[in-house]
């Protein structure tokens, strides 16, 4: 494994700051923050979280912002000066603010102007002392600033008024701690560095306790995976595009930390749902890399701007945290010339536990490439024993990215990790001929029809394949003669009309039929997570409530 020598995060960060100096660090909606204005800016905002906030060395502070140079100089600063992250969604609704609060025990929150009026409604209720908040812009030239800030503010009034008495201004904070300095702290690789809270699609979330050691090791893992990717970085040239939140784990370490200290530039895209606005930063800059995921590559490949971008410089693509589509990875190779490298992680492995490597053949391997070095991956059975050569089974894993357990959750932590160290992801998977892990679905999502196991990933792959789809989900749902009856939701491609009974014999004509979908229905969109995976439970949700319980759902 490649040596990271710095014992904690912190360190590693400044590192990356002290090595590329002058050079373009972050960019984001005009403005940028070089190497060595995120050193400096992170260690006034760290002194001053320090000494004039009093916090100490594993208090927790919240961050609820997206993509926006405020991010990164926060992240730093944090880690640098002992605290805790607890990363926040910006799209929280006011319950999953307050449990995600109360829950960390944050004594502190960095908000976006946005979101702080949901802020208000909880904050009383939690542990947080100190409020900083900041708009959009603020980290933008100063014209540009004004101008941004007010149009979000009066024009599009995406900032609903607010009432957080006592709350720090961001460009006042700015002002007050130049020139502070952290008192000198002694993190070290077990210290938790991160609560990283799942997604919560099952129920509320819960925080992954995730040590600097744990992220260092999945940086190193994946610094030895990316070596000669990254070696070919030239500080000050090359671009790398992030337009996954990094407040989420497969952006944030993966992505903004790795490409970080490589001196990459990366390019923060706030709202890559406004694929107008996406598409205006990319027209600016020749890309060398590029994050992101299935339902985000195929909604970029439908517009003729985004095919007529130069695509001369583009090395890299990485995809994790959803299942890639065949055809969505033989398109983007053939628009982009650049192969979607897929791995496969979760929040609580820091995150990544597997890989393709670099050079693979194809446009699509169908696999997510075997595990980091230093990662053991085994397959169980329901009672945990190993499943037989080419089964599928769940995937336990063991390795120094694994984290420390759930916070201040014993029981649910001792029930995903056993005794001797594994965890246990919920995912269904086998492994090729040549080591290489497929991910045939997660547990939960396992349909049971006739007794037989369905899994929507192979479903939903089948039926993007066909021509007028652009988007599928299916879920099962009770049923009486069968157990559980397939519902497919898809959604159409522009201009495109759906002849259900035409798709039904094209999935009898790829399915056996067990698998062939009961009833099909046509959505404008589906419901998606904050980095557009697909969200399941709500449609299962919603047609389980339609469904009586006498009778399973109709051909359709």
């Amino acid at each position: 494994m490649t040596n990271i020598q710095q014992e904690n995060l912190g360190d590693y960060f400044s590192s990356a700051c002290l090595r590329h100096g002058r050079h373009e660090a972050f960019s984001c909606l005009g403005g940028s923050l070089s190497f060595a204005q995120l050193e400096s800016r992170s260690r006034d905002l760290a002194g001053w979280l320090r000494s004039d906030l009093g916090l100490q060395p594993g208090d927790r502070v919240a961050v609820m912002l997206p993509n926006v140079l405020q991010y990164p100089i926060v992240l730093h600063a944090i880690l640098r000066a002992g605290l805790v992250v607890v990363n926040v969604n910006p799209l929280y609704t006011a319950r999953e603010l307050s449990h995600q609060l109360r829950d960390s025990g944050a004594l502190a929150i960095f908000v976006l102007a946005n979101c702080a009026a949901t802020l208000e409604t909880v904050v009383a209720d939690t542990a947080v002392r100190h409020v900083i908040v900041t708009e959009v812009a603020d980290e933008l030239p100063r014209l540009k600033r004004r101008l941004v800030n007010f149009v979000l503010r009066y024009v599009k009034k995406l900032v609903p008024a607010y009432e957080l008495p006592g709350h720090h201004r961001w460009l006042a904070v700015a002002r007050a701690s130049e020139g502070s300095d952290p008192p000198p702290t002694s993190t070290g690789r077990d210290d938790l560095a991160f609560l990283q809270y799942t997604g919560g699609t099952t129920g509320l979330s819960k925080g992954a306790m995730l040590s600097h050691g744990n992220v260092l090791a999945n940086l190193a893992q994946c610094e030895e995976l990316q070596a000669e990717l990254l070696a070919e970085v030239c500080p000050g040239e090359d671009v790398f595009v992030l337009p996954l939140p990094i407040y989420h784990a497969a952006a944030l370490i993966p992505g903004l930390m790795l490409f970080l200290h490589s001196g990459a530039c990366q390019l923060l895209i706030p709202n890559p749902r406004d694929l107008d606005a996406f598409l205006r930063e990319l027209r600016r800059r020749r890309i060398s890399g590029f994050v992101g995921i299935n339902t985000l590559f195929s909604a970029l490949l439908q517009r003729q701007d985004f095919r007529a971008l130069d695509f001369s410089r583009l090395r890299f693509t990485g995809t994790g945290g959803a299942p890639l589509h065949k055809i969505v990875a033989e398109e983007w190779l053939r628009v982009t010339g650049s192969r979607i490298q897929v791995a496969y992680g979760l929040t609580e492995t820091s995150p990544v536990v597997s890989a393709e490597q670099a050079g693979i053949p194809g446009a699509w391997s169908g696999t997510v490439g075997p595990p980091l070095v230093d990662t053991e991956v085994t397959l169980r059975d329901l009672n945990g024993r190993l499943v037989a050569a080419g089964e599928p089974g769940e995937l336990w894993v063991r390795g120094p990215q694994v984290m420390q357990g759930y916070w201040q959750q014993a029981e649910a932590t001792a029930e995903v990790i056993t005794e001797d160290g594994f965890f246990r992801t919920g995912d269904v998977a086998r492994f090729d001929e040549s080591g290489c892990i497929e991910i045939v679905d997660r547990k939960k999502d396992m349909i049971l029809v006739s007794g037989f196991n369905v899994y929507p990933n192979e479903i939903e792959d089948v039926v993007t394949r066909y021509e007028d789809i652009l988007e599928a989900a299916c879920v099962g749902v009770p049923d009486d003669r069968t157990g559980e009856a397939i519902v497919l939701y898809v959604v159409l491609k522009t201009g495109a009309s759906l002849d259900e009974d035409a798709l039904k014999d094209y999935c009898r004509q790829q399915l056996t039929a067990y698998k062939v979908p009961r009833r099909i229905e046509v959505r404008g969109e589906l419901p998606k997570t904050n980095v557009g995976k697909i969200l399941r439970r709500v449609l299962r949700d919603e047609v389980v409530a339609d469904t009586s319980p006498t009778s399973g759902p109709t051909s359709g």
